[in-house]
């Protein structure tokens, strides 16, 4: 062993030990600038409540001045109450040619009222002349203007130093000077950028020393942060390179989203700041992979298999060897314990694959009967997942499948058959959709028809009202999401098979389900169906009974007494 290289790594044990990194997430703004990522306004509040539960710092919802769908984001957190993170407004510097309390950035800011701003200036001359268009010294009024003018509004203000490594490099002394007026005007954190993703460990851990020295030196010694990009699958390294350089603050996305390459995947960073460095990270380690998956999932983005910690694959293990090894000690080819980040061992194309996913879901959900009958429900399991079915996020079609397998399902309802129905006319804004449905419960029989905003919807409505006379519980139901991913090659062109996720609700818990077909209207039939089964196992309702609309409210009502 190299003794240097060994006193380096004990170094950086040693300064991050015990210590707490802030954790600064972006994936609400930073990571939607990612090619396909896109977030309705649900989807950026679910986000949102997730990632507090985590236990993030500092939230980043977007930018106010620049769209109006963040704008009314901001709106709705005002009636959302954080337990643990801080909501945080971004936008840029003053422009050139206004006075702050004229700017309509900066109002756009003030008006999302968050408790903290980021704002962010440039820190490369060549971005001050070519894209600014003004003169050095310009822009360093502009960084200092704009950080008073947030502090007088009672903001607590990040300075974002944008292309601050490219721009040390160019100038190392007007990069130095940007993070001082920031400072100076009263910034209460400075992150370094390295905004194109381009620079090594070594140049991030030089250029952080020395703009805390900097700091410090001129009486402003503001608390640093690193906020890397991915482009030379550095970010990591760039970001651990600053935090052992005295960087207290770190600014990065889940599932590393983001322009580009994308940025910091904080669920690679955390696990090796907490697990490896012994950083006192107050985040729940174990929630790592279920919080990659959903936001993978509101994104609508099939999750990298090869994510470090959080990937299907990140404990995956094929065949001979390794198996072997592994069974006896799992450390053999494991650099962490899996259930450290929530996920579990994967031995591929193996019965024991199978069985100790099984496993683990059982120890999961509470459900000691799933791993009872591991072997059959295994083997259906993987057949259905080579038909294009999926599981993770559809834990209701799960257990449906499982209690198919056991032999103690029982069907609510029995579906005759289903049309639907497009009609497009001159003149018309927008297709009619209508379905129609015929359903038995017992002995008797539903024939219904419903329209919608588009077929699902139709079809969704049309089968619940045809079962609401038997079953009048499914008038909560309604969906709140839905997903469909084409999984087979271009080649396959509408032929593909497609995969509909659908999240339901009823006002009191929310659960998803999957179906998969070559045809996306009975992909969504058997999403639907499972999830109207759910709601009614979860009830208690006894299969197979033929019940008026007054007797099930009656049984409902001796329920709830």
């Amino acid at each position: 062993m190299n003794v240097g290289h060994a006193q380096d790594e004990a170094g950086a044990r040693d300064v991050l030990r015990g210590r707490c990194i802030e954790v600064y997430d972006t994936t609400l703004r930073d990571g939607t600038q990612g090619i396909g990522v896109s977030f309705t306004s649900d989807d950026k509040v679910a986000i949102a409540r997730r990632l507090d539960a985590f236990r993030v710092d500092l939230i980043e919802g977007g930018w106010p001045g620049s769209n109006p769908r963040d704008a009314r984001f901001f709106e709705r957190m005002r009636d959302v109450e954080l337990d643990h993170a801080r909501l945080a407004a971004f936008g840029s510097t003053r422009r050139r040619d206004a006075a702050v309390e004229d700017d309509a950035n900066l109002a756009a800011l003030v008006a999302a009222r968050t408790p903290v701003v980021t704002v962010f200036g440039k820190s490369w001359t060549l971005h001050v002349r070519e894209a600014l268009g003004v003169e050095p010294d310009a822009n360093l009024a502009m960084i200092g203007s704009s950080v008073a003018y947030l502090r007088s509004c009672g903001r607590e203000v990040v300075y974002d130093a944008e292309h601050f490594f490219d721009g040390y490099a160019d100038d190392a002394d007007y990069a130095l000077a940007t993070l001082l007026a920031a400072a100076e005007s009263g910034a209460q954190r400075i992150v370094l950028c390295d905004t194109n993703g381009g620079r090594l460990p070594a140049e991030v851990a030089r250029a952080t020393r020395l703009a805390g020295t900097h700091l410090a030196a001129a009486g402003a010694p503001v608390p640093l942060g690193i906020h890397p990009h991915n482009d030379s699958a550095l970010a990591v390294a760039n970001a651990l390179a600053a935090l052992e350089q005295g960087a207290s603050h770190v600014q990065g996305t889940i599932g590393g989203y983001g322009e580009r390459c994308g940025n910091l995947d904080l669920l690679s960073l955390l696990p090796t700041l907490a697990l490896k460095l012994g950083a006192a990270q107050p985040q729940p380690l174990v929630e790592a992979t279920a919080l990659a998956r959903f936001v993978d999932e509101r994104a609508n983005l099939a999750p990298n298999p090869r994510a470090p910690y959080v990937g299907e694959g990140a404990f995956a293990h094929k065949g001979g060897i390794h198996v072997s090894a592994v069974n006896r000690r799992p450390d053999t080819y494991e650099h962490v314990a899996p259930e450290a980040v929530g996920n579990v061992r994967r031995v591929l194309l193996s019965d024991l694959s199978g069985r100790a996913n099984l496993v683990a879901k059982a120890n999961e959900l509470g459900d000691g009967a799933l791993a009872s009958d591991a072997g059959a429900l295994v083997g259906r399991l993987k057949e259905l997942e080579h038909l294009g079915y999926a599981f993770e996020g559809a834990e209701a079609s799960f257990h449906l499948v499982a209690r198919k397998v056991r032999g103690d399902h029982r069907p609510y309802f029995t579906l005759h058959g289903y049309t639907v129905m497009f009609d497009k006319r001159d003149g018309d804004d927008g297709p009619r959709c209508e379905a129609s449905v015929r359903v038995q419960v017992g002995e008797s029989f539903e024939h219904t028809a419903a329209d919608g905003d588009g077929p699902v919807n139709a079809l969704d409505r049309a089968l619940r009202k045809a079962l609401e006379r038997f079953f009048p519980s499914l008038a909560s139901l309604r969906l709140t999401d839905y997903k469909v991913r084409v999984l087979a090659g271009p080649d396959t062109g509408t032929a593909s098979v497609v995969r509909v996720h659908v999240e339901t609700t009823d006002g009191e818990r929310t659960w998803g389900t999957v179906g998969a077909h070559a045809n996306i209207i009975d992909a969504s039939y058997q999403a639907l169906l499972d999830a109207i089964d759910s709601k009614l196992h979860a009830d208690g309702v006894v299969p197979g009974q033929a019940l008026t609309f007054e007797s099930q409210v009656a049984r409902a009502q001796h329920v709830r007494s």
